[in-house]
């Protein structure tokens, strides 16, 4: 994807203050509207112009993209991060998806299709501020036990030049015990400010995991690879299992193949119903690295010459 410079397309300095990016799309508006434009590209620009500065106008987005941009360097793929909204403070001013042929990929990856330009209403049109969103991730042990964490919010400022800069704030928040992924933690009062005497509007977080090195989550369900020697798969065996919970005993059954999926019903995220914990058997092989180890391989081959383990690919022993 190729990223798209808006200030560029502005014509303005990264650092333009907010009236500077105002006058430069009226001014660029009137040369390139389609009806009165006699640029062969007037239809193209007039959109693009559109696009930056339905971002460069608005100090959250603008803010959100300077930082996102500071990463990237002309000639390279563009995809943003999965994770590059964590932490940021956004008001609410969608009112549904509207055209999407007016938007570029780059401008939906970034923002989705609700925050079009010209789309939604603004919280100045009324009293009581507006909603505000962000993105937080927890660790998944969390959403077992509950617990209350500190969180750090990014949210955009303008100063007296217009100019925008980011100001950090922190937060308490109470994480339930069995939230899943994608549910969001509603905060009273913390929204945007109201207008006058109107009150303050709320401030929605949505809920993500952080990455774990030892599980994968879906919805509620848990899923954990397991190593387990030759012998413990071949004959079964009673083992110790790690679960964001504390340590589980399970059994493996006998003549279990590497990718066999074993549930523990219940011992998922909690819930009513709670989500299962699916442990996937994964065969470690000791290292053949002693003269002991090396006999005791070539001895195996022997006792097992019938076994052929590419049997199913088809092309032979």
């Amino acid at each position: 994807m190729e990223f798209k410079d808006y200030y560029q397309i502005m014509g303005v300095e990264r650092d333009a203050t907010q009236d500077e990016i105002k006058r430069a799309y009226r001014k660029l508006a009137r040369k390139y509207h389609p009806d009165v434009s006699k640029e062969g590209d007037a239809e193209t620009r007039f959109k693009e112009l559109g696009e930056a500065y339905a971002v460069l106008q608005d100090p959250e987005k603008r803010a959100a993209y300077d930082e996102l941009g500071a990463n990237w360097k002309a000639g390279q793929e563009f995809r943003p991060p999965p994770d590059w909204k964590e932490g940021f403070e956004f008001t609410d001013r969608s009112s549904g998806d509207g055209d999407a042929a007016d938007y570029s990929e780059f401008f939906e990856s970034l923002y989705g299709r609700s925050s079009r330009p010209g789309a939604g209403s603004r919280a100045s049109f009324h009293a009581q501020g507006a909603d505000r969103h962000a993105r937080v991730l927890i660790e998944l042990e969390d959403a077992y036990t509950g617990i209350t964490r500190t969180i750090t919010l990014r949210v955009p400022e303008v100063d007296a030049h217009g100019r925008v800069s980011m100001h950090e704030h922190g937060l308490s928040v109470a994480i339930p015990r069995g939230i899943h992924a994608g549910q969001h933690i509603r905060l009273v009062g913390q929204g945007a400010p109201g207008i006058g005497q109107g009150k303050p509007g709320d401030l929605y977080l949505e809920v993500e995991f952080r990455p774990h090195a030892r599980y994968r989550v879906d919805g509620r369900d848990v899923y954990l690879d397991l190593p387990v020697a030759p012998w413990e798969a071949a004959m079964g065996a009673m083992v110790r299992v790690p679960s964001p919970n504390g340590t589980l005993e399970l059994k493996i059954p006998d003549d279990s193949a590497a990718g066999r999926k074993l549930r523990l019903k219940g011992r998922g995220i909690p819930g009513n119903p709670p989500g299962d914990l699916y442990v996937v058997l994964q065969i470690a092989l000791p290292a053949a690295d002693t003269d002991a180890a090396k006999a005791f391989y070539r001895n195996m081959g022997e006792q097992f010459k019938s076994f052929d383990a590419r049997a199913k690919l088809g092309v032979g022993p």
